[in-house]
């Protein structure tokens, strides 16, 4: 059953084209609304700068895309995507030294965001009632009844370079727009309440540089690893400044890896003299001597706008029905932590959910959806706040009394070092936590179940008394081991195409 005649998606970048996915059975035609003119194929674009960093799809979005355009994981894979196991196929270096290799339940598809945008592009161009206008302005939004209970957004406005201003009708407005996004100043222009908004901006800054890799033939013996991560210093002891960073040796398609450093409120290299040099001087060698053995294909890419920020337009009292927003639009994080496109094809997937339940566009569907959504957001801009309150350098709404900053910051290392080396030991706690690393299960919910807790306390009492089953800590001046730590039986998960495979290599 369609529930109108039109629907319009402001934005054809991701957030857009899942809205314009779950808008598209419900209504006789879904326009989307495109600033940019789109490449054909895998490229970069003024609206999307982000796109010349690593993107992490997690398992959660991945799936609520691959139901949103079924066959898109396929897809995307068959155009170059990797199937990787980290557990098995990446390198970390946690707190002193290299994390142990092992099977585990969680695999993740790695590439680039402009072969996601490629590829989602390519399934909604394949939907005959979605049309996506290329090279449009959005202006504003056409409203009635704007501040009461009443009130409605009607359609927008929008310019083109050829044809002038022009003025769309719709049933149903989807802002996907992404931080930039004007619509709350339009509502407020029109007659509604100032949206309020939370805002945490742990002066998050990340620079990247792509690489051409060396032939699988040419690659030494010890490449076992795919993706190499070496995670901030714990040391309280002086250090140079480059072992705050998180790094990523990052592998895409095309036999390319992105090599990236990101820092909390430290000033990050620009040039490519720069980026070497402080390559040079993180935590392993081993990131350095590897971008050396590969051929740089990209300058150097700095970004700085990593706030985290929530438009609750669910406490606008009244809130408009006849628009939803979707993505970074509503709500924004520090891309650190690669919940944004996850995040936005979640609440894609959940307005599908509503479109189908629902027998008219009325407010309480507008105020359902907005409340369900604000649970389903709660969960991702939980686990940014835990980490990005704790740092001194932090400004905004949601920034926590001194001596609460001092307790978290105190607390967030120990508590992740006994998350992660239960993981390694205990099954259970390794799938709860690919859960939350997934936006699957909330931080919360894990720490809530007494199974979790349970074996949280039997992993601090054999640690303390040195008994534990998997060695942790291998040098961080050599090469990450590559043998498998997997205990013996059944593998945890079955083995991806593109995964590592045996107990050493």
């Amino acid at each position: 059953m369609t529930l109108g005649n039109r629907a319009v998606v402001l934005g054809g970048s991701v957030a857009g084209l899942c809205a314009a996915g779950a808008l598209a059975p419900y209504f006789d035609e879904v326009l989307v609304l495109e600033r940019d003119v789109l490449p054909e194929g895998a490229a970069h674009r003024r609206g999307v700068p982000q796109s010349k960093h690593p993107h992490f799809l997690l398992n959660s979005g991945r799936r609520a895309i691959d139901e949103l355009f079924p066959g898109f994981e396929d897809d995307l894979i068959a155009a170059g995507g990797l199937h990787l196991m980290p557990s098995m196929d990446a390198a970390y270096l946690e707190r002193s030294g290299w994390s142990s290799r092992k099977q585990s339940s969680m695999t993740m598809v790695y590439s680039t965001r402009i072969l996601i945008e490629r590829v989602l592009r390519d399934k909604a161009r394949q939907v005959p009632n979605i049309l996506i206008r290329e090279g449009v302005s959005v202006t504003g939004i056409a409203t009635t009844g704007a501040g009461t209970a009443q009130g409605r957004v009607t359609g927008v406005t929008f310019s083109t370079a050829t044809d002038g201003v022009e003025r769309c009708e719709a049933d149903l407005v989807v802002d996907a727009m992404g931080r930039g996004s004007s619509v709350s100043d339009w509502l407020a222009a029109a007659g509604w309440p100032e949206t309020p908004a939370q805002t945490l901006d742990a002066k998050v800054t990340y620079t990247s540089r792509w690489y051409d890799l060396p032939s699988p033939e040419d690659r030494p013996e010890s490449w076992w690893w795919q993706h190499l991560v070496v995670m901030p210093t714990q040391d309280k002891e002086a250090h140079p400044a480059e072992h705050e960073f998180l790094v990523n040796f990052f592998p895409v398609e095309d036999n390319r890896a992105l090599a990236c450093m990101g820092s909390w409120s430290i000033d990050m290299p620009r040039t490519p003299e720069g980026f070497v040099a402080a390559a040079e001087r993180v935590r392993t060698p081993l990131f350095a001597a590897t971008m050396a053995r590969c051929e740089p294909h990209s300058e150097v890419h700095l970004t700085r706008s990593t706030g985290n920020k929530w438009r609750r337009y669910d406490r606008l009292a009244p809130a408009p029905s006849g628009i939803v927003f979707i993505g970074d639009a509503i709500c924004a994080f520090n891309p650190f932590y690669a919940q944004g496109i996850s995040s936005a094809a979640g609440s894609a997937l959940l307005l599908r959910a509503w479109l189908q339940s629902a027998t008219a566009l009325d407010r309480g569907f507008f105020q359902g959806f907005l409340a369900q959504q604000r649970k389903a957001l709660k969960v991702p801009w939980n686990m940014a706040m835990a980490r990005d309150r704790g740092y001194e350098c932090a400004t905004g709404t949601e920034t926590l009394p001194a001596w609460q900053r001092r307790i978290l910051a105190a607390l967030t290392w120990p508590a992740f070092n006994l998350i992660t080396g239960a993981a390694r030991e205990d099954e259970v706690i390794d799938e709860h936590f690919a859960r939350v690393f997934n936006l699957d299960e909330s931080l919360g919910d894990m720490m809530r179940s007494p199974r979790v807790l349970a074996g949280l306390l039997r992993y601090q009492v054999s640690s303390a008394l040195g008994r534990t089953k998997v060695p942790f800590g291998f040098d961080a001046q050599q090469d990450p081991p590559a043998t498998d730590w997997t205990p013996p039986g059944p593998d945890l998960a079955s083995t991806p195409a593109g995964a590592a495979t045996g107990r050493t290599r």
